[in-house]
């Protein structure tokens, strides 16, 4: 159990660390576009707000496949499950339950779904604060 605890622990400050990086690009952007005085300020808003949650999504699909690959080092899906499914059905916490993890690697699954909601409400968070941050500079 501490192995797959270590192991899940060390995938998910990877991702963490995909996010941060994702963080920076989402916050510069904002800003560089805040300043801009464009003529029309829902346009303004509507590219923030594309972009923002491009640049999450785009950084949640790369923290899926960092879990794939985990799960394809060692080995925690059957042999002919679809990793990056299955990474991603933990990840979004949908859990179909027709993937089962083999049993010496079972608990990565509720890591990933941790990792995954914990990103979401951060993901959520910087939404929020990018579209007050575009609001308040009207």
């Amino acid at each position: 159990m501490l192995r797959q605890i270590a192991f899940g622990s060390t995938i998910s400050l990877a991702n963490i660390s995909v996010h941060a990086m994702a963080m920076v690009v989402v916050i510069r952007a904002a800003r560089n576009v805040a300043s801009k005085c464009l003529s029309l300020p829902t346009l303004r808003l509507s590219i923030i707000m594309i972009a923002t949650v491009a640049v999450l999504m785009a950084a949640h699909m790369c923290e899926v496949a960092v879990w794939s690959l985990a799960y394809a080092l060692v080995q925690a899906t059957p042999e002919a499950a679809d990793q990056f499914y299955f990474a991603f059905v933990n990840f979004t916490t949908l859990g179909y339950g027709d993937i089962v993890p083999t049993p010496r690697w079972r608990l990565l699954g509720p890591m990933t779904a941790m990792n995954g909601v914990l990103l979401f409400g951060w993901s959520v968070a910087v939404m929020f604060e990018v579209l007050s941050l575009a609001l308040e500079r009207k």
